[in-house]
């Protein structure tokens, strides 16, 4: 019976066409989003308790009380490094303890000084650093200064709300009767009555029940962006890059890891992961909000309003969540680049990650077996179309049992492993959260015997369906179960793999097909006594964080993980790349693309991509082409597709189609260079590699609504072609004084106005900056390590003036660690009038390159030189060959042949 019950699943998932939205709650079938929700704006019950005052020098602590039940709470208000502030609510006395989400951080926040500067009956002003706040005593609220200028206020439209923990007898909810007219109905019924038609003893959804022996726990509050119009971030959905207002049209944004088949695109349902971080942005200012809790959360945003007699305009937004603590971290900026510095400081940023996983990527549900991954490997060289990483699917395991390999299908998994890794390239398999329950398979005998599987709430073991069929789901909340884990990384434990087998945790929302939700029950039990509702947006980055761990421990701490998530939450960017989960073939979702990955990458997620072509359904040449063109200038570049699609390997397609794929990933191999300097600068200072263009020109308003064209780092402007059968794109080029140039006719293009660029099918519209300079490789080898100590080829495109530019290049062995022992190269290049010179930024001298200068092709120069000279303290001066063309101002110079790492300079003489 109940592997009909999974066929019948299985089948079910297979057959349907976009998501089932009857298999998710909407709002009305959330009873704390109704209750929170269905608040009016007025005055807060919530009042500081003035005489209960406590000032440290980093911190002020005290009392809040809700005037209509009692209850009291702990209020902290810390000041925090980078001028940052964090405030903190919880239950003065629960009757059991709040989750918190701690372990989401990179470490607890640095404190810093905080000075009390006034003080009476009404609040107190504080300052810390160059920023101040206000706290009103009653009703309580919260405003945040960046500088002088007021930004965000907490609680000022009086929606704040904690849901005490409580025994059944105790009184109903606070505020219930501010709720809404349908729950003021109700007050007549007995309270008791009233809290379970209201969800806050027990809840229905479809066939599940979801008890709740502590009643109503969510905590809210409405957060006022003051100043700003435009918001964004909150990944993930798949929705336009600047926030739409949800109050009173549509559903508020949902944060909570699920499993969505086929999701839909522009609207706020939930999706594979959670980011609780929230961004302001305005033409003088950007503020950042993180709200850490990691139960299930919803976002309402109102439209933004004119307030006050300077009409400034206000973003009005209001959270709340399930469970936990109100754990909120206010980013200050003031600027863009600043509030990206602020989130790595709390949230941690991406490692730098080994120099093959920003390559092209190669996988499918399923490779069929070592004679298929042969086959596709040996294609590659064929059809001479550099890759870097093949990917094994389920299908490759002993029935669905993570860690091991069907023997029929790969019965030499080392050998097999190695075939791939003789050509500089590697192997990833997957392996999901969910254990297979039979008794033979020794992951499952293990973690039985020894506790380590999530309980229901009766405190059984939990048992879900996924495909393995009956699973258990590993408990990661125990530091116990998550050293156990990683220790099944060594290659002592996992049989066949080799130190270039890499892993892709799936499935850990965490995905259970028979559960409410396609998820786990919330009143599962973890370690700690939690409830899973408590943290349920977190499993899956404990899982990653133990997967992690399991490869570092695998080398000694020698060798850079590489890992894939499909769930994510604050700080999962510390362990590895995420995907935005199971697309679909078709021009909708290729065009959300960018949005979702710009909002994850300002949420500190910045190792980032979509599934090429689209996960679900055949993509015609035309999507796949464009989607591959648009993937090449995105971070994470991976295609992969469904077990019942078409095959879809570039050769498999018509002569052109395949030529046009094969270019648009030689152009991703020949930028690597540059790629991997951003995600070098992304560890050290948090910006992200693909970034909005206003992070660029914080200024021009233009680009505060686009979805449609973005930054790779502050050199490249890209508008992939997302429409079918475009024979042109209209391009934005921001900036005033600014000057741009197309990477492939070299044309030049004005700041701050709009072009139409014509497009065939092998065009990409790339745009070069003025004043910047890239580093790139042009010879193609096979796989990306093959090319270490290839030449390089230096773009420079001069600024408006034509005098100026400047870029950067970082270098290291690509794969170890030692690069944080200085074993690295990190070189400026600068061209200054009429002198291109190469100087030591950072680094030892303990890493050499054989790397040299090919090429230096200079965009913008009006006038041919006489004469271009190289002057190095290896051979003196020596004159170049090169050529000019007028036309586009464009001069060739062939062949300085001077290391790349040494001090050089090329002079032009007119």
């Amino acid at each position: 019976m109940k592997m009909l019950l999974l066929l019948s699943v299985l089948t079910t998932l297979s057959l349907v066409v976009g998501v089932d939205r009857g298999n998710f709650k909407s709002c009305d079938q959330s009873g704390f989003c109704r209750r929170n929700r269905n608040m009016q704006p007025g005055e807060s019950p919530y009042y500081l308790l003035m005489n209960n005052l406590k000032v440290s020098p980093t911190k002020i602590e005290s009392r809040l009380a809700n005037a209509k039940t009692g209850v009291l709470y702990t209020l902290e208000i810390s000041a925090l490094m980078d001028g940052m502030l964090r405030m903190k609510i919880n239950e003065a006395t629960p009757i059991r303890q709040r989750f918190e989400a701690t372990e989401a951080l990179n470490g607890e926040p640095k404190e810093t000084s905080l000075k009390l500067v006034s003080q009476n009956s009404e609040g107190m002003t504080i300052e810390f650093g160059k920023n101040k706040a206000i706290i009103h005593a009653n009703p309580f609220r919260l405003d945040v200064y960046s500088g002088d200028q007021h930004v965000i206020s907490a609680n000022t439209r009086g929606l704040m709300k904690f849901e005490h923990y409580r025994t059944k007898e105790q009184p109903k909810p606070e505020n219930q009767e501010q709720e809404g007219p349908a729950n003021q109905v109700e007050e007549e019924k007995p309270a008791a009555e009233v809290e379970d038609m209201d969800g806050a003893w027990e809840e229905h959804f479809k066939s599940h029940a979801d008890s709740k022996p502590f009643g109503p726990s969510s905590v809210g509050m409405d957060f006022s962006f003051v100043g700003f119009k435009h918001v964004y971030g909150i990944p993930e959905h798949a929705d336009a890059f600047s926030l739409k207002q949800t109050k009173g049209s549509t559903d508020p944004y949902r944060l909570y890891n699920l499993d969505v088949f086929q999701f839909e695109v522009n609207n706020p349902m939930a999706l594979y992961g959670s980011v609780p971080f929230m961004v302001a942005h305005s033409d003088i200012k950007t503020v950042g909000l993180l709200w850490l809790n990691a139960a299930e959360t919803w976002i309402d945003i109102e439209p933004a309003t004119q307030q006050g007699s300077t009409q400034l305009p206000q973003t009005d937004t209001h959270w709340f969540s399930e469970s936990g603590i109100i754990d909120v971290f206010f980013l200050p900026g003031p600027g863009p680049k600043d509030v990206m510095k602020q989130n790595a400081i709390l949230s941690g940023t991406t490692p730098l990650p080994p120099y093959f996983s920003i390559a092209y990527h190669q996988c499918r549900w399923n490779y069929n077996d070592q004679e298929d991954v042969r086959n596709v490997d040996a294609n590659f060289d064929e059809h001479d179309i550099p890759y870097d990483v093949i990917w094994l699917d389920i299908e490759h395991t002993d029935g669905k049992k993570y860690f091991t390999w069907d023997n029929h299908k790969f019965p030499n998994p080392e050998e097999m492993i190695n075939n791939v890794t003789a050509k500089g390239r590697k192997m990833v398999t997957i392996i999901d959260p969910h254990i297979k329950r039979d008794s033979g398979y020794h992951i499952h005998s293990e973690a039985t015997s020894k506790g380590y599987y999530v309980k229901n709430k009766d405190g059984h073991d939990y048992d879900g369906w996924c495909w393995p069929g009956s699973s258990g789901y590993l408990d990661f909340v125990n530091p116990e179960v998550r050293d156990w884990w990683a220790s099944k990384f060594g290659l002592d434990h996992y049989k066949g793999s080799t130190l270039q087998l890499f892993t892709w945790n799936d499935m850990n929302e965490p995905s259970v097909f028979n559960g409410p939700e396609v998820t786990m029950h919330k009143d599962a039990k973890h370690y700690g006594s939690w409830e899973h509702r408590d943290l349920h947006n977190m499993y899956g980055i404990l899982m990653t964080m133990s997967t992690y761990k399991g490869h570092l421990q695998r080398s000694n701490g020698h060798l850079r993980s590489f890992l894939l998530s499909r769930a994510f939450f604050v700080g999962s960017q510390r362990y590895g790349a995420v995907w935005t989960g199971d697309n679909t073939a078709d021009w909708d979702h290729l065009r959300i693309t960018v949005p979702m990955l710009l909002s994850m990458s300002i949420s500190g997620i910045t190792f980032c991509g979509a599934d090429v072509g689209g996960f679900f359904m055949n993509p015609d040449a035309e999507l796949l082409v464009r989607w591959y063109q648009a993937g090449a200038f995105q971070p994470f570049f991976r295609a992969h597709s469904h077990l019942e699609t078409k095959r879809r390997e570039p050769w498999l397609f018509d002569a052109e189609t395949k030529q046009l794929i094969r270019a648009a990933i030689q152009k991703r191999y020949s930028l690597l260079p540059y790629w991997y300097t951003l995600f070098m600068e992304n560890e050290q200072n948090g910006m992200p590699p693909m970034r909005p263009l206003w992070m660029e020109f914080p200024s021009d308003q233009t680009t505060f609504d686009m979805d449609d064209e973005y930054m790779i780092g502050s050199s490249l402007l890209v508008h992939p072609v997302m429409e079918s059968k475009a024979t042109n794109v209209e391009v934005y080029f921001p900036g005033e004084n600014q000057v741009w140039y197309d990477v492939d006719n070299y044309q030049k293009f004005n700041g701050l106005e709009s072009s139409t660029i014509p497009v065939t099918m092998s065009k990409i519209p790339v745009f070069q900056r003025g004043g910047t300079i890239i580093a790139k490789r042009e010879r193609m080898r096979r796989s990306s390590s093959l090319s270490h100590d290839d030449p390089y080829t230096l773009i420079v495109a001069l600024d408006k003036t034509g005098q100026f530019a400047n870029g950067n290049l970082y270098i290291d062995d690509g794969h170890t660690f030692q690069y944080k022992q200085g074993e690295y190269i990190y070189q400026g290049f600068s061209f200054k009038k009429d002198t291109l010179t190469n100087h030591a930024l950072q680094g030892s001298e303990k890493f050499e390159t054989k790397a040299w200068l090919e090429k230096v092709i200079i965009i913008g120069i009006s006038t041919e030189p006489k004469t271009v000279q190289v002057e190095s303290h290896d051979f003196g001066k020596k004159n170049l060959l090169f050529t000019y063309k007028s036309s586009t101002q464009l001069l060739i110079i062939r062949k300085p042949a001077v290391n790349i790492e040494a001090e050089w300079s090329i002079k032009l003489l007119f």
